[in-house]
């Protein structure tokens, strides 16, 4: 079946589901693969649950009613994306980097959803599935996109552009994450470069932040180019910390404009100036972006604030490397907040780095006081340090269950793999 044929069809059903525990009525059931799994074995169970058709490329499923044969499910998934992506000619803004993608993206979401009908990544569908089922979920009434992009290797956000082809792009930043997978720094820097290789080859627009140096030539030859920061761009503003949060005053004109946030630490202030200078170039009223971030309070434990009994908890456990690590613990440790507490999970995806990495991060937390440190992880372990140690999350939460923390300042910080909110839960 050709696309144009799929399309039309997708235009009478155009919910999608790959999911049989989740399937949506009158969807179109995509038969995705993995590695542990093979959709096209519960095609069946699909439509008996109330799917309208099944897309599959197994062949004894093409004679069943209501079933469409292609070569490769996921690459019809794709293709289908970018024909409907092609139906619009609005900006479309792609957003990737090693820290802080999720949150720039609900950010800017938030800011432009004040003039514009906005569709975005839901949650952290950034992947190579995540990225078309977004593209197939923005309704014809769109004046935005906004496309959240994730990668742990080279030629992925390629990829990635070539079925959503962005018009606008932003590089949160370039750290040390999924180096494993990257080959180091200069290899994370050509990965998440491919966004704006894309955009130097399409002309379009390149968000750069001019804090940091090393854009500069990743954006060379790039003549479309929206620049912000602390200094030395067309927006700029400056940062201070109201407590444990984060007030960021930006400059609309010759007037200031102070943006109160609920967000945590100062590394959050090139994710508000982000959504700030997007929401500028648009024309977003600098009154609306200020509401649009105020409003936004972060949550699915990405520098999540709570109160937990007596204790006040920020719970950071959805990623983790060695960039964001040094962020929130230098962070955390600059606070005034008293009786300080660190539990750290491992850090994943490290690579030949691993053993290197967790010596600096333990070097790190012992340059400050803290009334208790628990690190987690098999990362750890042949480590020297003083601080208390647990094979796993499991194994820490019950010693915090055993030991519940009292007027404490916790910091919670891991990587998805490391489940460091078991921690939370145990307290």
């Amino acid at each position: 079946m050709s696309i144009a044929t799929l399309y039309e069809i997708y235009t009478r059903y155009p919910r999608i589901s790959t999911d049989t525990r989740k399937i949506a009525q009158e969807s179109i059931f995509f038969a995705l693969k993995g590695e542990n799994f093979d959709g096209n074995s519960f095609v069946d169970q699909a439509l008996e649950a109330g799917a309208a058709y099944a897309v599959t490329d197994v062949a004894k499923n093409a004679g069943k009613s209501k079933c469409i044969l292609v070569d490769d499910v996921l690459t019809a998934l794709q293709l289908l994306a970018n024909y409907h992506r092609r139906k619009f000619t609005i900006p479309f803004i792609a957003i990737t980097g090693s820290n802080g993608k999720t949150t720039t993206k609900e950010l800017v979401l938030a800011v432009l959803s004040k003039k514009y009908k906005t569709y975005a990544t839901e949650g952290n569908l950034n992947n190579h599935i995540g990225v078309p089922l977004t593209l197939l979920k923005i309704g014809m009434d769109a004046d935005m996109a906004v496309i959240e992009m994730g990668a742990n290797h080279q030629q992925e956000i390629a990829s990635y552009c070539v079925v959503a082809e962005p018009t606008h792009g932003i590089i949160t930043n370039c750290g040390k994450a999924h180096i494993e997978g990257f080959g180091g720094e200069e290899g994370v820097r050509r990965g998440k470069g491919e966004l704006f290789d894309y955009l130097r080859e399409h002309n379009g627009v390149v968000f750069r932040n001019t804090d940091l140096s090393y854009l500069v030539s990743m954006a060379a030859n790039t003549t479309r180019q929206v620049t912000y920061g602390s200094g030395d761009a067309q927006y700029t503003g400056t940062s201070v910390m109201n407590g444990i949060f984060l007030s960021v005053t930006f400059m609309d004109g010759n007037e200031p404009v102070t943006i109160d946030t609920k967000l945590v630490g100062a590394y959050n202030f090139p994710n508000v100036m982000t959504a700030v200078a997007v929401g500028l170039h648009f024309g977003v009223p600098s009154a609306q972006i200020k509401e649009a971030i105020e409003s936004y309070a972060p949550d699915n434990s990405r520098s999540q604030w709570m109160a937990k009994g007596s204790n006040q908890v920020i719970l950071d456990a959805y990623n983790a490397n060695p960039t964001s690590m040094k962020a929130a613990i230098s962070n955390f440790a600059a606070t005034s907040l008293g009786n300080k507490k660190l539990w750290i999970g491992g850090m994943k995806e490290m690579g030949e780095a691993e053993l290197y990495e967790h010596r600096e991060l333990v070097k790190l937390i012992g340059e400050h006081q803290w009334q208790e440190v628990i690190l987690v992880g098999k990362e750890f372990a042949g480590i020297e340090h003083k601080f208390k140690w647990f094979e796993d999350s499991a194994a820490a939460a019950a010693y915090v269950a055993d030991n519940k923390p009292q007027n404490s300042s916790i910091l919670i910080k891991g990587s998805r793999g490391s489940r460091m909110e078991r921690l939370l839960e145990a307290m």
